[in-house]
């Protein structure tokens, strides 16, 4: 796992020293997520500078050095990720006349390019990736990001000045370009803890979308072709499902997912792989167990507070396993050092506050491994969460819109977690995602759509103009409505919707940030893009049974670990944020919230967030609303 930076100075009016200047102190600011070595490309003639930070894996010898220039000499490529099939790439290509000096999947994905061409090599590949590819010839720069949006990418254009990088930091600090607040982009925050992509916090840097390449040449925009598409990859299995037996189908997943485990198992470093304990984490340990001569190594993070405690379950596990398992309890005090340290570490604002220990958790396991396999996006495929099967799938109104607009005021008036203490006593199948916000936002939302509800149920800030001084929301594809047509089952619906939107943008943000914070690679099996193609030609009946989900997924783990260690319900990963704010982390929130400040800086409405801090001390839980305004404050702060 690596970083890559580059510009492109379209004028020409960069000098070879300054160029070469500038491209290094890009590069370097990404030393977290490569410390074994740099380098950096330039060509003054045309102004470009690449640069990258390596974190080695495969072929750890001089020849996986990057920059890359291709054998032809037409090509320079720099690229963060793994190409899981490398090895069947590397014969054919051999096969088409190509030769290689090393070992490395970075000199088959570069070579891929010269024989291919960029968007066939693309269509072959299966990995997690980023990259550059600068063809000297045509002079024309691609970027390139790989199926689901594992790996992050960059870009903007400013004039003649076009840039690129892993992380925003690297943008920043090129000279060339002053960055400037998206005040837009800041009430799609404060709505959903996250940015949605193709936006960036910064007006005029944008994410490159996932399964997309950029292209462009001398004196043209840039153009974005989508290689693969999630939704069209989802919409055309639906019409043609799969039609095996329940058996069938069962085996022909377990087969594809342990091709999946064992491939994302290649590496020349210490490897090993998270374990909570739940169905996702502990199907993938079992799957590396099962292709491995040796006891795979598992970590896991405990905390004191029992309800958010998931240690004793990996460790059962583990030792049903036979793992070697390491698990560490972060005391509280470690916790609270480590918070006002995130914004900086996740370099844009985000606040899913799981963020915490997702790095507690990579800080351990980089202590004794270079890579960590995770059950990352099996909820989203296997429909795992909660909310789609049980408030969206049945949505409807149930009163009549009289008793509605009578019961909905009270509704709201609830005392905070109320429902949460209810649910506590509700079995396991009737178990909601959030049920406290859910309760309360299905009474708010009747009488409107389950695109709304959805949305709802997504939401932190319900109406971010409120806080967000001078920021206008932009639309999301969570409101496309075409989506109701072309996919009528909500479940199916919101899984898509998570697919495209809460997974990249939210869930693998945090685990890539969080991971290479502490130079440690996190690799995915069950995003694996093939595996992604299968489950959308599933029938439903294979997803969701008997008022739960992951039903497949199930009927794979049960083979390999008994039912009773991993039926139970789904804690999250969190930290108690909320008792946090009124103890400890008090007088931090106390200086980030100060009003004067909030006046100052022209963001938030001060008003309003002084009238939530004030409710949440006096008892009512606001954590998730005030730990968004937290992050952006702390980024401001550390970033701007």
């Amino acid at each position: 796992m690596c970083g890559i930076v580059g510009f492109w100075q379209h004028n020409g009016s960069v000098g070879g020293e300054e160029l070469e200047r500038a491209t290094r102190q890009m590069t370097d600011t990404l030393h977290h997520r490569g410390p074994d070595s740099s380098g950096v490309w330039c060509d003054a003639k045309v102004g470009v500078g690449l640069g990258h930070r390596r974190l080695a894996i495969l072929d750890l010898t001089p020849t996986g050095h990057q920059p890359m220039i291709s054998k032809d000499g037409r090509y320079v490529l720099v690229y963060n990720g793994e190409i899981y099939n490398a090895e069947a790439l590397r014969r054919e290509l051999l096969r088409d006349g190509a030769s290689f000096t090393g070992r490395s999947d970075t000199e088959v994905l570069l070579e891929g390019c010269a024989v291919w061409g960029v968007e066939p090599c693309l269509r072959r590949v299966n990995g997690m990736f980023a990259f550059a590819l600068w063809d000297a010839k045509e002079r024309i720069l691609f970027l390139a990001r790989d199926h689901l949006g594992i790996k992050p990418l960059y870009w903007g254009r400013f004039g003649p000045l076009f840039l690129f990088g892993s992380e925003l930091k690297a943008l920043r600090r090129h000279d060339g370009w002053t960055p400037s607040i998206d005040r837009e982009a800041l009430a799609a925050y404060v709505r959903y803890c996250y940015i949605p992509a193709p936006r960036s916090i910064y007006q005029g840097v944008h994410k490159l979308p996932p399964g997309c390449f950029l292209a462009m040449g001398e004196g043209a925009e840039p153009a974005i072709t989508a290689y693969w598409d999630a939704r069209t990859v989802a919409l055309d299995r639906m019409r043609h499902r799969r039609t095996e037996s329940d058996n069938d189908l069962v085996l022909a997943l377990e087969h594809l997912l342990l091709d999946s485990a064992q491939g994302q198992m290649t590496a020349d470093v210490p490897l090993g792989a998270f374990l909570s304990g739940g169905i996702d984490s502990s199907l993938v340990v079992s799957l590396m167990q099962a292709r491995s001569v040796q006891p795979v190594r598992t970590f896991s993070i405990g905390f004191e507070e029992s309800d958010y405690n998931e240690a004793p379950f990996a460790k059962a596990v583990a030792e049903h396993l036979g793992t070697v398992h390491t698990e560490c309890y972060m005391t509280p005090k470690d916790a609270w050092g480590t918070i006002p340290l995130l914004p900086s570490l996740y370099d844009e604002p985000f606040a899913d506050s799981s963020q915490l220990p997702t790095y507690l958790l990579s800080k351990i396991t980089r202590q004794h491994v270079t890579i960590a396999l995770s059950g990352d996006g099996g909820d989203e495929l296997f429909a795992g969460y909660s909310r789609y099967f049980h408030f969206l799938q049945n949505y409807r109104n149930p009163l009549g819109t009289p008793i509605s607009k009578w019961v909905q005021p009270a509704l709201r008036r609830l005392p905070p977690g109320l429902c949460e203490r209810v649910a506590r006593f509700v079995p396991l199948r009737w178990k909601g995602w959030s049920l406290d916000e859910c309760v309360r936002e299905f009474f708010k939302q009747t009488g409107s759509g389950a695109m709304e509800f959805y949305q709802s149920c997504m939401s932190h800030w319900q109406t971010p103009e409120d806080l967000v001084l001078g920021g206008r929301e932009p639309k999301t594809v969570i409101l496309d409505r075409s989506l109701e047509q072309l996919v009528p089952n909500h479940v199916e619906r919101m899984q898509l919707l998570d697919a495209l939107t809460y997974l990249p943008d939210d869930i693998l943000t945090k685990v890539d940030r969080a991971s290479m914070a502490v130079s440690l690679e996190v690799r995915v099996p069950l995003l694996d893009h093939r595996v992604f193609e299968f489950t959308w030609g599933l029938p439903d009946r294979m997803r969701v049974r008997d008022g739960m989900g992951k039903w497949i997924l199930r009927q794979i783990l049960y083979k390999y670990v008994p039912k009773e260690l991993v039926d139970r319900p789904k804690m999250g990963f969190g930290v108690p944020i909320d008792v946090w704010l009124r103890g400890p982390l008090r007088d931090w929130a106390e200086s980030l919230l100060d009003e004067g400040r909030l006046a100052k800086e022209g963001y938030f409405n001060p008003t309003l967030v002084r009238d939530y801090w004030k409710r949440h001390l006096e008892g009512q839980n606001q954590q998730y609303l005030l730990w968004d305004i937290l992050m952006f404050q702390g980024w401001l702060e550390t970033m701007v």
